[in-house]
């Protein structure tokens, strides 16, 4: 089944509670995909990386290969936010006289750990992926945070592109403002060419804060239009059979819902296998109850089991195995 979601879409994002396998399923979708001859690239949005470990090699901001066909990148929050920040202090410096400089320094550093700034941070790299990853990747695969997180980030770019479109309707509106002004005083004498001079660079400070503010626009409308698109993006929720990731599972699809997140395919990961003792046989029949209530509440959405495997998947060797059987 995940074989299959992953051959008909280009995006897909990998979420679900915090230590039920995430990575490893995600992992092993993206390589069964590229031993078909496609070309993935895996990132990782969870602060807590655990790709590196995984495939056991470093992975870092950047794509690094890790097999035919499959590239990965872990991305860095305290880079992608230290980026972010320079980007925004960059365009604030050329917008602003130097004499502003060392307050807009100032808000920045305290803007830094301000709520949501991860999330915003992390959103526009995804938003950046997606553009030119797009050109270079059959599949991308996303291995997200925690239920929580992942929740928040699905739903930021609606806010973020709402956040925007109000920003630049208030910079229109003043800009229209100061037009009318400078229109009232258009009869001025030559010896006001310096103000004229002065007003001309304001209005090209505005022009280039409405750039920015466009372009900020542009870049989220178009994310959450990806994001939007079931012909291209699906959301697959990893989940254990017990009863607390189960809840969480039927909460998270309810928040992806609202935010218009094509839910297509539910993996229960580490089931215990039946006929193995009478303790994997007991500890499989409680999985069976929490499952019923998954089946009942999300009965329409298409679900793959993976049982327990006898040792731990790591490194390429045991991913190859985990993809064999998807």
């Amino acid at each position: 089944m995940l074989l299959e979601l992953a051959r008909k879409r280009r995006i897909l994002f990998f979420g679900g509670k915090g230590g039920v396998g995430k990575t490893t399923v995600s992992s092993a979708t993206a390589l069964a995909r590229a031993n078909e001859g496609a070309r993935v690239l895996l990132v990782s949005t969870d602060p807590a990386h655990n790709l590196g470990h995984l495939f056991d090699r470093r992975i870092g901001p950047q794509p690094v290969r890790l097999s035919p066909g499959l590239d990965a990148v872990e991305m860095d929050p305290e880079e992608t936010v230290a980026t972010h920040l320079k980007e925004v202090r960059s365009a604030l410096h050329s917008l602003m006289p130097v004499t502003q400089h060392r307050d807009i320094d100032k808000h920045i550093e305290l803007s830094r750990d301000a709520p949501g700034m991860h999330e915003a941070a992390i959103l526009e790299r995804i938003a950046d992926v997606v553009a030119t990853g797009s050109e270079d990747y059959d599949l991308i695969i996303f291995d997200t945070a925690p239920s929580g997180h992942t929740a928040r980030l699905m739903v930021l770019p609606e806010m973020m592109s709402a956040w925007t479109e109000g920003l630049i309707k208030r910079r229109e509106k003043a800009d229209r403002f100061g037009e009318f002004v400078r229109e009232l005083g258009s009869d001025r004498s030559i010896e006001d060419q310096t103000i004229g001079d002065s007003e001309k660079s304001e209005r090209e400070k505005e022009s280039k804060i409405r750039q920015i503010l466009l372009r900020r626009r542009r870049k989220f409308s178009q994310l959450r239009d990806v994001l939007a698109d079931k012909d291209q993006t699906s959301f697959v929720i990893v989940l254990a059979a017990e009863r607390l990731p189960v809840l969480e599972t039927i909460e998270l699809h309810a928040q992806l819902g609202r935010a218009g997140i094509n839910v297509e395919a539910l993996v229960v990961n580490k089931r215990a296998p039946e006929g193995m003792g009478e303790f994997l046989d007991k500890r499989h029949q409680q999985e069976e109850q929490h499952l019923a209530l998954l089946e009942e509440k999300l009965g329409q959405i298409s679900r793959q089991d993976i049982f327990l495997q006898a040792s731990d998947v790591l490194g390429l060797a045991g991913l190859e195995a985990l993809a064999a059987s998807l």
